[in-house]
């Protein structure tokens, strides 16, 4: 019999748990909201970029693989960092999950409200971020996409089943119209064949500009740890979420390199018309050519509201399923003692960790409110490049912790040197690398971007992103202290041994 305090195992096979990992990604929304930046960073090599972030992604995810082979729990990154390093490192890694899913849910939430305003042609509220329409439509999509997650894990799946099919049928007929009208020469006016310069990393002229769209693509790759967040729920928890993982992970790549590449050759770079990095739609790729890609005919408007459709329910997955590896993090951090014990309880019909799910709800909600009024909400574009922060993080300590955990198999066994040592190990030391990079250049406010003045000397003008990614990151410092003084066994060390605990 299932022990209420447990949550619903077996519901979950290898192809819902992909689909959770791709959807959780948002392919669309990832790439409406960032290939922009991206472009902007470093032009027409946006392509090299995709397959080059690709690889520490694919490195990590082989590091989840073998981790969650061992040892299944929900928690992920927070028990594995936490078995490698030590309490502090594991707590701040579970802190650096439920920020980054904290940061990115009012982009989210703006998005799928614009793109419904935009679905029914109401073009002139749509283009406002934010318009209070946005705002409170916005909000009844996160308060009902909380809601979906509570329902079940059984029910999630079958919802991002659905949107998965329209969003992935709708990226490659974009990408296919856009390359047949560049082949006959139908497209903008700065459009081109694919070349392969394009995959010429060298011809990037700035390293900032190159570590700093890593990360930007690090962010179109993230969310595909969320079929190994959901492992208990899964059949055969060892092995599915972590075979998941390294197929979400290589389905996204060859998605987003169709569309970049379709979308580059199309517009071209340039900083006007439909150029990719005109900063008048550089956080809405796709808004800006859907027209121009699918025309005005009847066919054409079509295709368009499909479009505005696909982003829209991109968007609204991608809510839905960011929740769902949060609260499972919370739910497991208190399991294990690690936050107060109201976060591990579950719902007694749905099997879901409802205090947790609820409890990251109410907390999207607060901070998209709180970003949509702050900068002219300006902040919450600019929290989608200080997640990358965060996402390098925890990724980073993933990839690391697996080598370290099991570095005493390396003398024996050649192939766990390379499996369970290099590759993952490198994945993680790369991710951390453009952490840290990201988080020291993002120290000085960028042209036009939002700033804090210190409100004495020396009135220092901290840029926003600085504050987002490393800002968030740093309060779970006194958090941390705070538990430790009410619940300390935990962090000293009582709960979680210091080796990989293996499930039989």
């Amino acid at each position: 019999m299932t022990s209420p305090s447990t949550l619903r195992s077996g519901a979950l096979s290898l192809v819902s748990s992909v689909v959770i990992g791709v959807a959780s990604a948002g392919p669309a929304y990832s790439i409406t909201a960032t290939l922009g930046l991206v472009v902007a960073a470093v032009g027409l090599q946006a392509p090299i970029i995709v397959v080059l972030a690709f690889v520490p992604m694919l490195l990590v995810a082989i590091g989840y693989r073998d981790l969650n082979a061992a040892e299944p729990d929900p928690g992920t990154t927070f028990v594995w960092a936490t078995r490698a390093f030590g309490p502090f490192t594991g707590w701040m890694a579970g802190w650096a999950i439920v920020v980054s899913d904290l940061l990115v849910m009012a982009s989210l939430a703006q998005v799928s409200a614009q793109y419904t305003f935009h679905l029914f042609g109401a073009d002139g509220i749509g283009s406002d971020a934010t318009s209070w329409w946005v705002l409170l439509v916005g909000i009844v999509y996160l308060v009902v996409m909380t809601a979906v997650a509570v329902a079940g894990i059984d029910v999630s799946a079958r919802v991002q089943s659905v949107l998965l099919t329209i969003e992935f049928a709708m990226l490659v007929v974009f990408s296919v119209v856009a390359l047949i009208r560049v082949a006959f020469g139908n497209a903008a006016a700065g459009a081109s064949l694919p070349q392969w310069e394009w995959f010429n990393p060298f011809a990037i002229g700035s390293f900032s500009a190159f570590v700093n769209a890593l990360l930007l693509m690090a962010f179109i790759y993230w969310g595909w740890d969320s079929a190994v967040s959901v492992n208990q729920e899964t059949v055969d928890p060892r092995r599915t979420p972590g075979r998941a993982a390294v197929l979400s992970t290589i389905t996204l790549v060859a998605l987003y390199l169709l569309v970049t590449v379709a979308g580059q050759a199309f517009a071209g770079v340039g900083t006007e018309g439909l150029g990719l990095a005109n900063p008048e739609h550089v956080d809405d790729v796709l808004g800006a050519l859907g027209v121009a890609v699918f025309g005005d005919s009847a066919i054409g408007g079509v295709a368009v509201h499909l479009l505005f459709l696909m982003v829209l329910t991109s968007a609204a997955a991608s809510t839905q399923t960011t929740i769902l590896p949060t609260a499972r993090t919370t739910y497991s951090m208190a399991l294990h003692r690690a936050l107060p014990a109201a976060f591990g309880r579950v719902h007694p019909r749905f099997r879901t960790p409802v205090v947790s799910t609820v409890a990251f709800g109410a907390l999207s909600v607060v901070l998209y409110v709180a970003l949509n009024f702050a900068s002219g909400g300006r902040l919450i574009a600019e929290a989608v490049t200080a997640i990358g922060i965060s996402i390098g993080v925890y990724y980073g300590l993933t990839g690391v912790s697996c080598a370290w955990l099991y570095r005493h198999r390396f003398a024996s066994d050649p192939r766990a040197l390379i499996m369970q040592g290099v590759l993952p190990a490198s994945g993680g030391f790369m991710l951390l690398f453009a952490a840290a990079w990201t988080a020291v250049t993002s120290w000085q406010p960028e042209d036009e971007g939002s700033y804090w003045q210190l409100p004495f000397p020396p009135h220092w003008q901290i840029g926003s992103i600085f504050l987002l990614g490393v800002g968030t990151l740093l309060l779970g410092i006194p958090l941390y202290l705070i538990l430790a003084r009410r619940m300390p066994a935990f962090f000293r060390g009582e709960i979680l041994a210091r080796e990989l605990h293996y499930v039989k």
